[in-house]
């Protein structure tokens, strides 16, 4: 049965309802989350699609930010409007009025202390990459392809050093305008199966290509151009003019955000596989 998007007095001609959707997309074809003025953005098409459904403009605001040709599993957004709708109609209504590559699984009403954003206690991201010497077709939108051989133990041992709270400045773009780069990773990881090598984080909150930078750095240990110990120091001398390059976003998923339980909103369990052609897991 579907729930009631209602206020405490529904009589209340002028009451304002917040709700929250889940929803995955292909960041192919967009100029990332935020709404832009002159290309199509995630937001937008969303802002646009429920608006119809609302019979009223809506504005969205989103957990994160993702970047262009970056992809989500579960992005979490709210917005607030007039309209008094099921929750399987305001579903419904927004996915006939999106493209095919952005679709919402679920929809539930909150209250307005929920924040898609502020509420959010960690988010996860993962990242792609396929190592072989022959590149990839059917999924180069979705993977970074790196045709010299990774040792990904040497990644692993890299990555150990982010754990916990630092200072990330060596990490995030020269045009983020984060107040402050310190940031807290509670969970990192590499996965190898067959000729697909997937980066797990997760934390707080992360800054402007943050997973980029750290999966670009780990690629260089990878390598064999630096030591796995080098990226403490990038940690310590907070230059990102020393760390490694900023991995291309096609291979970058946001894959989850957990709120308190009390908002009873539901998980990302789903992981992020390749989709076609050689079954990289």
């Amino acid at each position: 049965m579907s729930e009631q998007l209602t206020d405490s007095n529904p009589n209340k001609s002028d009451a304002i309802y917040r709700v929250a959707l889940g929803l995955e997309y292909d960041g192919s074809a967009y100029n990332g989350w935020q709404v832009q003025p002159h290309a199509p953005s995630i937001q937008g098409a969303l802002a646009a699609a429920a608006a119809v459904v609302a019979n009223e403009p809506v504005t969205i605001f989103g957990a994160g930010r993702t970047d262009t040709g970056v992809h989500a599993t579960m992005q979490v957004a709210h917005f607030d409007t007039h309209a008094e709708r099921d929750t399987e109609s305001w579903r419904r209504g927004i996915n006939s009025n999106l493209p095919d590559d952005i679709n919402v699984h679920w929809v539930r009403p909150v209250p307005d202390t929920f924040s898609a954003r502020f509420s959010a206690l960690s988010r996860a991201y993962r990242y792609l990459i396929v190592n072989r010497p022959t590149g990839v077709a059917l999924d180069r939108h979705r993977v970074w392809w790196v045709r010299t051989p990774l040792n990904v133990a040497r990644m692993q041992e890299a990555a150990a050093h982010l754990l916990g709270e630092h200072d990330f400045d060596a990490f995030r773009a020269a045009s983020c305008q984060a107040p402050s780069s310190v940031r807290t990773l509670s969970e990192i990881s590499l996965t190898h199966f067959g000729t697909c090598i997937a980066l797990d984080v997760r934390g707080n909150a992360f800054l402007h290509h943050m997973i980029r930078n750290i999966m670009g750095t780990l690629v260089k240990v990878g390598k064999g151009e630096a030591d796995p110990y080098w990226v403490a120091e990038l940690l310590e001398r907070r230059d990102r003019r020393l760390s490694g390059m900023t991995a291309p976003p096609q291979g970058l998923y946001f894959v989850d955000v957990v709120y308190p339980q009390d908002y009873g909103l539901p998980s990302c369990a789903a992981p992020v596989l390749p989709t076609t052609g050689e079954v990289y897991f």
